[in-house]
Order: C-alpha cells, then sequence, then structure tokens
C-alpha cells in the first residue's frame, strides 16, 4: 500500500455522505423485491441480490444494514425495517447450534439495537430492551458451546465444517460471547457447571492467534509474518493441530484475504474490549498482560501483512498467492485493477480490514495503520468500487464469495468475476463509514457494545 498521509476523517465526509444516499435507495430496492421465503440474500448476479445455500449466515447483514442507515442517517423508516425484520426473522439464528457465525448475523441486529437503546438513541422500552439482551445472552452461550479442547487444554468454536475445524473468520463473532458476558451471561453445562463465557472467548482468541496467524518464527517452510490460514486442522481425539487448510482461498498456504481481514478486525476489537475489564476479570484466564500481548501481536502481524501485500490503493487481490498474480508483476506496486484478466480483487476484504487498521491505529496511538484505514476508505467510498447505479442493488463493487467453487459471476471470457457485490461487503463497508462519521461529529465511539 501506499499510504496517504493528508487524508482526515473530515476529508472523507462528503464520499461518506455520499455513500449512504446510495445506501438508503440500494437498502429500498431490496427491501421492495426481496421475499423471506427465498432465504438470506448473500451476492448479487447481474445486480441483484440472490441466496446461495450454504449457511444463513448473512441474514444478520441484511438487517443490520438498514439499523446502521439509521445510525448515520436518523432515517425513522430504516430503524422500522431493521427493528421488524429482526423480531420477526432473526430467532432462528439466536438458536442455530449448527454454525460458527452468531456474532455476524446476532450482534448486527440485535446487538446494535441494544446498543442505540443503550445509547439514548431509540426509547429503552422494558420489553424490547429485555428482549434484545435476552436474545444476545441465548447467542454468546449457543455459540460458545460449539466447542472442540486442544491438546494444551484450551479450545476454539469449532466451524461448520465440524468439531475438527477452526476457521480464523470465527474471531469477529466472538463478539457474541463479549455481549453475552457482559449481560452477566454464562453458559450451564453438565451438573449444573458454569462456563465463563470470556473464558471462551480468551480461548478461542488464543488459538486463533497460535495457529491461524503466521510471525515468522519458523513454525513451517511458508512462515511469513502476517499470513493467515482460512482453516487449522485439528485430530479431534486427542486436540492436536495437524495441519492449515483453506475453503475459500487458493492454498492452505497462501492468504485468503477477506480471512486476513477478519483476523484484523476481529482482533482489534476484541483488543478494544478487553479495556472495559478489571484484572480480577482476566486474572483466571491468564491475566491482561498476557492476554492483550497475544492479541496486540496478531493485531500487529495481520495489519502489517495486508499493509506490505495490498496494491497502492488499499484494495486487496481475493488471496496474495492466487497463481495468476504472477502475471501481473509489480502488482502491489500500483493500484487495483478490478478489470484485469487474470485475478480478482476482493472489495469485502478491504471493507473489513479498513476498520481493523482503523481501530488498531487509535488503539495503539499509531498514525501509521490510521492514516491506512483511511487510504482503504478513501479508494472503497469511490469508483470503481462504490455503486452509484441504481439499477444494482450492491454498494460495493466487486466483491467475491468463493473463488474456488466457482460461485461469483464471471461476466467477461477471462474467467475474472467482477462487477457484483455481497452482504457482508456492503454491511462493513456502511460501519466503517459509520464509524468514521462518528468520529467527524463527536458522537460516541462505536463499539459492538456500549
Amino acid at each position: 500500500m501506499k499510504i496517504n498521509s493528508t487524508l482526515t476523517a473530515h476529508s472523507l465526509e462528503k464520499k461518506i455522505q455520499h455513500l449512504f444516499e446510495l445506501s438508503a435507495q440500494k437498502l429500498h430496492s431490496l427491501e421492495a423485491e426481496w421475499s423471506p421465503a427465498q432465504g438470506s440474500p448473500v451476492f448479487t448476479v447481474e445486480g441483484r441480490y440472490t441466496s446461495r445455500g450454504w449457511t444463513e449466515w448473512t441474514q444478520g447483514f441484511q438487517f443490520g444494514a438498514a439499523i446502521l442507515q439509521f445510525d448515520a442517517t436518523g432515517d425513522a423508516a430504516a430503524l422500522e425495517s431493521g427493528r421488524k425484520a429482526t423480531v420477526a426473522y432473526m430467532a432462528p439464528h439466536v438458536s442455530h447450534v449448527g454454525v460458527h457465525d452468531h456474532g455476524f448475523n446476532n450482534v448486527s441486529t440485535y446487538g446494535n439495537l441494544l446498543r442505540l437503546m443503550n445509547e439514548g438513541r431509540i426509547p429503552a422500552d422494558g420489553w424490547e430492551k429485555n428482549f434484545y439482551e435476552l436474545a444476545l445472552k441465548c447467542s454468546g452461550a449457543v455459540q460458545a458451546a460449539r466447542w472442540s479442547r486442544t491438546a494444551s487444554g484450551g479450545g476454539y468454536i469449532y466451524s461448520f465444517n465440524g468439531p475438527h475445524s477452526l476457521f480464523v473468520d470465527t474471531i469477529r463473532s466472538l463478539r457474541a460471547l463479549a455481549v453475552g458476558h457482559r449481560l452477566g451471561h454464562a453458559l450451564m453445562g453438565e451438573n449444573d457447571h458454569r462456563i465463563s463465557l470470556l473464558g471462551r472467548l480468551v480461548d478461542h482468541a488464543r488459538a486463533t492467534a497460535q495457529y491461524s496467524v503466521y510471525y515468522g518464527e519458523g513454525r513451517d517452510h511458508y512462515d511469513l509474518r502476517g499470513r493467515t490460514a482460512h482453516e487449522s486442522v485439528f485430530n479431534v481425539n486427542d486436540g492436536n493441530y495437524r495441519c492449515s487448510n483453506s475453503q475459500q482461498g487458493y492454498a492452505p498456504f497462501s492468504t485468503w484475504t477477506r480471512g486476513l481481514a477478519w483476523a484484523m478486525c476481529g482482533f482489534a476489537e476484541q483488543l478494544e474490549f478487553l479495556q472495559t475489564l478489571s484484572d480480577e476479570d482476566l486474572a483466571p484466564f491468564g491475566g491482561r498482560t498476557a492476554i492483550e500481548a497475544m492479541m496486540r501481536k496478531a493485531a500487529e502481524a495481520t495489519c502489517d501483512f495486508y499493509i506490505a501485500y495490498t496494491p497502492t490503493d488499499g484494495i486487496p487481490y481475493w488471496d496474495t498467492g492466487a497463481p495468476g498474480l504472477s502475471k501481473m508483476e509489480g502488482w502491489t506496486e500500483r493500484a487495483s485493477d478490478p478489470f484485469n484478466p487474470h485475478e480478482p480483487v476482493d472489495s469485502s476484504a478491504a471493507a473489513i480490514g479498513a476498520q481493523g487498521l482503523l481501530r488498531v491505529g487509535r488503539y495503539l496511538g499509531n498514525s501509521s495503520y490510521w492514516q491506512a484505514g483511511l487510504t482503504v476508505c478513501d479508494s472503497l467510498f469511490d469508483e470503481p468500487y462504490l455503486s452509484s447505479d441504481s439499477g444494482h442493488q450492491g454498494l460495493i463493487l466487486h466483491s467475491v464469495y468463493h473463488r474456488p467453487n466457482g460461485w461469483d459471476r464471471m461476466p467477461g471470457s477471462d474467467g475474472v468475476p467482477r462487477g457484483e457485490s455481497s452482504m457482508w461487503g456492503d454491511y462493513h463497508a456502511r460501519e466503517a463509514a459509520l464509524y468514521l462519521l462518528r468520529e467527524i461529529s463527536a458522537k460516541p465511539y462505536l463499539t459492538f457494545w456500549s
């Protein structure tokens, strides 16, 4: 990346306002056309949102986006839409025992609504607040129950692939456990054993930091500092780590950039969350010094890798080891090109990673990370990534879902996906824009809790 040190949050205000103007139109179009019977909208095909049966991990982004729209603009109709849909459709996600996505679905909906209540932005009616709190307590506990133990005595929330599988994505789903813990909840196990949601949060973060993130310390032949593995595979009989793997990236020893971005953003948010806890809270799980050092090491390594292996404008290609990049000599030394004939960019990785850079920069007081985050947003909130086409339901163009499976629309003969949007890319672009808008307006700092 070429970090633009002249940018400020205020210098992006016009772009952010324009983004939310376009966002209102996109949300209205999707709401007018989408039927819940179709399942969750996942990504666009020729500009219209479609579903894709795999896991239902994107519905919270659909309804959460409307809530973010209200937060940014005061649009009461958007709030009502997000609130009604949350009550009507999100309950199955609260009790969903088969996924690792509770932080995506439930914190984006129930969590955002509770946050707005606690901030005094919407009335804190007793029944409604209690309803949201109960949903978040249950979500955190259900997510924490999806548990595999490691040989070291720790453990991890296992992915939808099964008990052997740790996904790097899940670091951001730890928000569900964090909110549940803040609400005083715990997971009750056999013989009324009380299992701490905070303890499982720390254990999962530790496993992710140890197995999903590389540090250039000789772990294997491909140990490059900051690189991430999408999946880490364990022997469920004894808890021993076996190997890295990749479901949506190119290979186990390359870096799928959306997975990298999940780690950047997830560790950054958890570092902020730790600041709300007392030393006594953290003492049973290794103590503040060790826990913060573990998370900080992972956050800095992943952010540094993103900066080093992303084109100058801050928008990454979908995988840093993708084979077509070998035909694009000097691809890190020029701006991203979503129209190239070799490999797609992934704007959704930029939308997620930008927030990681901004939060790590603020947490560390490091202007380089902060400016890198602004640089990403400056590119993302403009053409060719911001969609101004009223006929396209997506907000952020050139997102990639599952390149190995060929699920993304490839409009040309070169076989490269381009021109489409994803529910998570659009949501996280809105969230990053809201984050900066609050900075510009001197409003309360945006966290997943309040």
